[in-house]
């Protein structure tokens, strides 16, 4: 069953950081006037907000980004019981334990990510399955390239709360890329969704 338009441009927009009207409605297969009257809609509930752009020559261009109210939208797995499990075992086991914890749930990740690319032959290869799995897992992940350059993109985190409380899991998943993507090349996080940024990018080079 296709999505309602409000649910889709929600998506959009989580998916591409910001948009303006005339996007969206190319993204959605309807008109301007219609875009407009949805992304109304979603500022009069405060999920999205408008930001004026100058580009250039004439008007300011209007983008729409999500509120946290609209980020809300796309929850957390878990949220509060994975921080509160967390905590207890720092607290009644240390952070060694913590760390161990950790380190074997990187150990179970990368077995199964390696298994999932074993017979892939090129980066590009590798990175089409790496964001497929990681889509199946919530991340909402993407990967592009850029001049010479790869990206690997996740466009959400479904443990940002366990991530903001022991940023050893971010570490793991960094390390992680770097041992599947290969030691030819360079794997680099260029932003951070609990550091700010709106999503998690890691660029590949040579």
């Amino acid at each position: 069953m296709k999505k309602p338009a409000a649910d889709r441009i929600l998506m959009f927009l989580k998916m591409r950081g910001e948009a303006t009207s005339l996007l969206i409605a190319k993204e959605l297969s309807i008109t301007k006037e219609g875009a407009r009257k949805h992304l109304l809609n979603l500022a009069e509930a405060g999920l999205i907000e408008p930001t004026m752009k100058s580009e250039g020559v004439g008007r300011p261009s209007t983008y729409y980004t999500l509120t946290d109210k609209g980020l809300a939208q796309f929850p957390d797995t878990h949220a509060e019981v994975t921080v509160q499990l967390l905590q207890s075992v720092k607290n009644l086991l240390g952070e060694n334990a913590l760390d161990l914890l950790i380190t074997d749930r990187e150990k179970n990740t990368y077995e199964r990510y390696e298994k999932a690319i074993s017979k892939t032959k090129t980066l590009e290869q590798r990175l089409e399955v790496l964001a497929e799995a990681r889509s199946k897992e919530g991340y909402m992940a993407e990967w592009k390239k850029e001049g010479k350059e790869y990206f690997l993109i996740e466009n959400h985190c479904p443990i940002c709360a366990a991530a903001t409380e022991c940023q050893g899991f971010c570490r793991a998943e960094l390390s992680n890329f770097q041992s599947l993507i290969g030691s030819e090349y360079t794997v680099e996080r260029v932003d951070h969704i609990i550091s700010g940024g709106q999503r998690c990018v890691y660029k590949i080079s040579q």
